[in-house]
C-alpha cells in the first residue's frame, strides 16, 4: 500500500512539473511578436565600414539574421531565400531594402570575412559583428533569439554554433515586424517587404 501510495505522489509530482513547464516554455518569437512584445530595437555592430547600427537605415526595410559565416547549411539557406526574395523586387524596390547578417561568432568571423560573405548573396547585405560577446548575448536576446557553441570532436572546425534561424523584418522605423522561418520561399518574403515599403 504504501509502495502504491508513493507511485501515485510521484505520478503527480511529475505532472504538476510538466504543467509548469509547458506553463513557462518560451513562444515562438512570431507569435510574441504578434502579442505586442517589446521584441527588436537598435543594436550597434562592427562592420568593414565600421560602426554599423541599425539607426544608419531609417527608411529601409532591414532583413536581419544571425548565424556565422561557417555555417553549413541554415545561414546560406536563409541568404540565398533573401537574395531570390530581394530579385523579385523592381529595382526601385530593392534600393529601399538593406541586409545585416550579424555573426555570433566574431573568434573566426573577422568584418572583412563578414561582408565577402554577405555580399557574395546579394550587394545590398552587409556583414557585421562584435567583439564584445555581451553586446552579441544582448542583441540575441533583443531579437528573442538563441545561440549555443558545440564542441566538435575529431574535427578540423573544432566547433559549431547551434542557433535559432529567423529571418527578421524590421520596418522603416526600426521597428520588428516580423519574424519568418528560414524556409520562407522567396515569393513569400517578396510580399512581406512589400508589405512594409
Amino acid at each position: 500500500m504504501k509502495t502504491l501510495r508513493n507511485l501515485l505522489l510521484l505520478s503527480v509530482m511529475m505532472l504538476v512539473g510538466v504543467a509548469i513547464a509547458f506553463y513557462f516554455r518560451p513562444q515562438p518569437v512570431d507569435q510574441r511578436i504578434a502579442l505586442g512584445e517589446q521584441l527588436g530595437g537598435e543594436f550597434s555592430l562592427q562592420s568593414v565600414q565600421g560602426e554599423l547600427k541599425l539607426s544608419d537605415f531609417r527608411g529601409q526595410v532591414v532583413l536581419f539574421f544571425i548565424g556565422y559565416a561557417s555555417c553549413p547549411d541554415v545561414c546560406p539557406t536563409a541568404l540565398a531565400v533573401a537574395s531570390q526574395g530581394l530579385k523579385q523586387l523592381s529595382e526601385q524596390e530593392q534600393k529601399q531594402v538593406a541586409g545585416i547578417f550579424m555573426s555570433v561568432d566574431p573568434d573566426r568571423d573577422t568584418p572583412e570575412k563578414l561582408t565577402k560573405y554577405a555580399q557574395f548573396f546579394h550587394p545590398n547585405f552587409r556583414g557585421a559583428t562584435s567583439p564584445d560577446r555581451a553586446k552579441i548575448d544582448q542583441i540575441v536576446k533583443q531579437y528573442g533569439a538563441f545561440y549555443r557553441m558545440v564542441d566538435l570532436k575529431d574535427s578540423a572546425m573544432d566547433y559549431a554554433v547551434d542557433h535559432s534561424s529567423r529571418l527578421y523584418l524590421i520596418d522603416q522605423q526600426g521597428k520588428l515586424a516580423k519574424a519568418l522561418t528560414h524556409s520562407t520561399s522567396p515569393k513569400q518574403l517578396a510580399e512581406e517587404i512589400r508589405s512594409l515599403l
